[in-house]
């Protein structure tokens, strides 16, 4: 199996199936857990899996992109509460290794209502176009992170960004590049200014771009799960899924 079918096969067995069986034979015996209220190990997730049965968790796999051994899906969990609320939007990454899930990060967030743009978090497009094109789009979005995310150098931001169409999913922001700097100018004077300070993870497939990044709000440590579509070289649609990170974890392996 490619690794796009082995992290979905596992996702199905957790998750859909709830087949505790079936969730051993793909998740490798020493699986590195970074979810805080998860330890380490295949045994707990194992363990896991008749709660989430009884709970009749659900979930909704919206996209799933793919880059080597690194497996990104965008989800929707419902009867969710005990990831933190009834209905959660996540992204889930995975790295795969020998034929089983090595490795797993999340970053969950509430679900929203529509924002000023009347989009969700989870809707927009699909597909998996420009296959061919997956490496200059990975290189697009490390210059965003780096120059405008990071570097802050937001007159270089319609190098990213197009200026014509930037369609926004995050549940606060409208879209366009007018609105988005509304709404970091608003965070910052109600003293919750977004800061970004180092960016663990760049998962390219063709036009799609995710990265899994590290920073605040305020004064808040938090992780920053962003997904970018990329259309003639420039972002013109971004979801995002944002998180504090904890501080206490029922694992050593941290956040990233």
């Amino acid at each position: 199996m490619t690794p796009t079918e082995i992290a979905l096969a596992a996702v199905t067995a957790i998750f859909v199936d709830f087949d505790a069986a079936a969730t051993e034979a793909l998740l490798a015996p020493d699986y590195i857990q970074h979810n805080a209220g998860v330890p380490t190990g295949a045994a707990p997730v194992i363990g896991m899996v008749p709660a989430l049965k009884d709970m009749n968790i659900g979930i909704t796999t919206h996209r799933v992109i793919a880059e080597g051994d690194m497996v990104v899906m965008h989800n929707t969990y419902t009867n969710a509460q005990a990831f933190g609320g009834p209905t959660m939007v996540a992204f889930d990454v995975f790295r795969i290794e020998d034929g089983k899930v090595a490795e797993h990060w999340d970053n969950l967030q509430p679900i929203a209502e529509v924002n000023a743009s009347g989009r969700t978090m989870t809707d927009g497009p699909t597909e998996i176009t420009d296959k061919d094109k997956s490496a200059a789009n990975k290189a697009l979005i490390e210059g965003l992170m780096a120059d405008i995310m990071i570097g802050g150098k937001m007159e270089k931001v319609t190098d990213y960004i197009s200026p014509v169409t930037y369609l926004q999913h995050n549940p606060g922001v409208g879209d366009g590049l007018e609105a988005l700097g509304g709404a970091m100018q608003a965070m910052a004077e109600a003293g919750s200014a977004m800061r970004y300070d180092k960016v663990h993870m760049v998962v390219a497939d063709g036009n799609f771009v995710f990265t899994a990044s590290e920073g605040a709000m305020g004064d808040t440590p938090t992780a920053f799960f962003d997904l970018f579509r990329v259309e003639d070289g420039l972002v013109v649609e971004h979801w995002d899924v944002i998180a504090d990170i904890p501080t206490e974890s029922a694992n050593d392996n941290g956040k990233f």
